[in-house]
């Protein structure tokens, strides 16, 4: 059978499923009826529509003095296209503050399959824990897998997990050291259950082709997967309360963890995962709860149900080359429509536990993940008109590529911006309704991070979690200046990444890089030249036909012409300690030490000598 036509059958029973559904009135696992979910997401399509109508508006009562030319009605399009993924998440935020500062009221709103889960009771069912490696750090990887599976184990419900490691290395140094080390600890990877290493050297659909071998070859064999990334790591128990949750809804097809950042070394990396941390917190919250059953999916940290999964979630190869076609990058965002489509729940954790990620280490790591992401979302357009989404799916899609639009929208806009000043009509716009409608867009886009600030401040006991009130506001303003300087560098490489894939500008899919390093000026000024020069031609513009503006448009100039120095100096290693002896930027895992991040970042792998495996292939079980 071909692709096409397991797509269309899939597209059929999906639908089927759906009817079903719709008849019964209620989410798949009966947490929501249908009508509740629709007046929920009625509402923040209205608080989104009306704000945005009021900000164009006003964007045209500006542009619109003394006519319209050109420049104005580019700069109106390019406010149009990136203000609404800002308004939202602005109304996100709002609404999670909101059921954040409920208590158990709102959790039960925003996440009403978590109450009463089940807390106790064998479970009944195998599920597979497996970690995808692309030329990673072997040591990191292999240490974190044998800490989980000791945290596993002490559960008490080990033997229902088994391990997996999904390798796609092809640098033979790494894969070398990957099956060393996996004979070495096998043992200790087994722990109650069994563990597997299994390499491709046919590294076709990237990671998520990596996950449909697994699912192909052993899926049958488990209820349940837990796809994990080489930074990956969560705790024994997070784990078994998200398998009960899983067993004790059958019709929940993935349940996505809030994974939030471990502890980091680097300046940039630290400072990052502070102030992501605040903003996912609210953001999640307050999508969770219009979103419902049709929640996100982040690859990684997340439990899926295996046989919806292998039949229905199978990705499309889109037609073309790559970077835009061939074999979809970012595959979760499209698993996660696909699932619902079958008829399965997706739902998020809008919470924080013990699962955790690592972030980029420095300014120039970051960028590449976007680019990354960037590239898989702009596969997307093809996608939209796949048959039987559901209405709030098909919207996750267009809004994964529109968020990525907005970057360019925005960078586009500061340029036109800077060529209106010399048009004869611009002595008649209201230099104060304009600054006041930037700086209002400037503030939604911080509110996430803002709230979720404000939340801990207002909680009892919540700034002591993060090293004490002087230690938490200091770094809650640290964090909102760098934010400032790094956002316009972040969006300029972006637009030119952008620019550059119709014409066959790729990205690397390979290992990131988790441990802190210092960065080069020359590899700095390298990657960065441009935000320099675009920085530079903006201060040159308004300093010499409009000074006054110049203290507005600050932020977005200090950000371009400081994006080398501010990627240096915040890759800097010896900073980062001293960053981590003073408390700045901390995190509650550095106040309290969580056990499992302590065993993990252990160094013993590379202090235990590694037995080289005998030559020839590696065993495994039976597929």
């Amino acid at each position: 059978m071909t692709q096409t036509a397991n797509h269309e059958g899939a597209a059929t029973a999906g639908a089927q499923e759906q009817d079903r559904q719709d008849m019964a009135g209620a989410t798949p696992a009966g947490f929501q009826k249908f009508s509740s979910l629709a007046a929920r997401r009625a509402f923040v399509l209205i608080l989104n529509v009306s704000t945005l109508a009021v900000l164009l508006g006003i964007i045209a009562s500006l542009l619109g003095t003394g006519g319209w030319t050109a420049i104005d009605i580019a700069l109106f399009a390019c406010v149009a296209l990136s203000a609404p993924w800002t308004i939202l998440g602005f109304w996100n935020a709002v609404i999670g503050f909101i059921l954040l500062r409920s208590g158990e009221a709102g959790m039960r709103a925003a996440a009403p399959f978590m109450e009463g889960e089940r807390e106790s009771g064998a479970l009944e069912k195998r599920h597979a824990i497996f970690m995808t490696l692309r030329n990673e750090d072997p040591d990191r990887a292999f240490q974190r897998l044998m800490v989980m599976r000791k945290s596993l184990d002490g559960t008490g419900e080990g033997a229902a997990f088994d391990l997996f490691v999904l390798s796609d290395s092809n640098d033979p140094e790494i894969f070398q050291r990957e099956e060393a080390l996996f004979e070495t600890h096998k043992a200790q990877l087994d722990g109650l259950g069994t563990a597997t290493y299994r390499r491709r050297t046919d590294n076709r659909g990237f990671k998520a082709g990596n996950v449909e071998d697994f699912v192909e070859r052993w899926g049958s064999q488990y209820d349940c997967f837990l796809p994990l990334d080489a930074d990956s790591i969560m705790s024994g128990k997070v784990i078994l309360c998200m398998a009960r949750m899983m067993e004790q809804h059958p019709k929940l097809g993935i349940l996505q963890s809030l994974a939030v950042g471990a502890p980091n070394a680097s300046p940039f990396g630290r400072i990052f995962q502070f102030g992501m941390r605040h903003g996912m917190r609210s953001f999640t919250m307050g999508s969770a709860w219009w979103q419902g059953d049709c929640g996100p999916f982040w690859g990684h940290n997340a439990f899926v149900r295996t046989a919806p999964f292998r039949d229905q979630c199978k990705l499309p190869v889109l037609p073309g080359k790559p970077p835009l076609g061939g074999h979809i990058l970012s595959h979760d965002q499209v698993e996660s429509v696909l699932m619902r489509r079958a008829g399965y729940e997706v739902r998020v954790m809008p919470v924080e536990t013990e699962s955790f990620e690592e972030n980029p280490v420095t300014l120039l790591d970051f960028m590449k993940r976007e680019q990354r992401w960037c590239n898989g979302n702009m596969q997307y357009f093809p996608l939209l008109g796949m048959p039987n989404l559901r209405p709030t799916s098909r919207f996750q899609l267009f809004q994964a590529i529109m968020m990525y639009i907005g970057s360019p929208a925005w960078m586009l806009l500061t340029f036109l911006g800077a060529m209106k000043l010399f048009e004869t009509d611009i002595g008649q716009i209201d230099t104060t309704l304009a600054i006041g409608s930037f700086f209002a867009m400037f503030a939604m886009s911080m509110t996430p991070k803002l709230l979720g600030m404000l939340d801990v401040m207002v909680s009892p006991g919540g700034m002591r979690r993060y090293g004490g009130a002087a230690r938490f506001i200091s770094s809650s303003v640290l964090e909102t200046v760098f934010s400032m300087l790094i956002a316009p560098a972040v969006a300029m490489r972006l637009t030119i990444f952008m620019i550059g894939l119709p014409f066959g500008q790729k990205i690397g899919w390979n290992g990131q890089i988790r441990d802190a390093y210092g960065l080069e000026w020359g590899t700095a000024i390298k990657a960065l030249w441009p935000q320099t020069l675009f920085g530079a031609f903006l201060l040159a513009v308004f300093a010499s036909v409009n000074p006054a503006i110049l203290p507005w448009a600050a932020p977005v100039i200090a950000g371009l012409l400081l994006a080398v120095p501010v990627a240096v100096v915040t890759a800097s290693p010896k900073l980062g300690r001293v960053m981590s002896r003073k408390g700045v930027a901390m995190i509650p895992e550095e106040v309290t030490p969580s056990p499992i991040l302590r065993a993990a970042d252990a160094e013993v792998l590379r202090e235990t000598p590694v037995i080289t495996p005998a030559s020839g292939p590696m065993t495994m079980p039976a597929e």
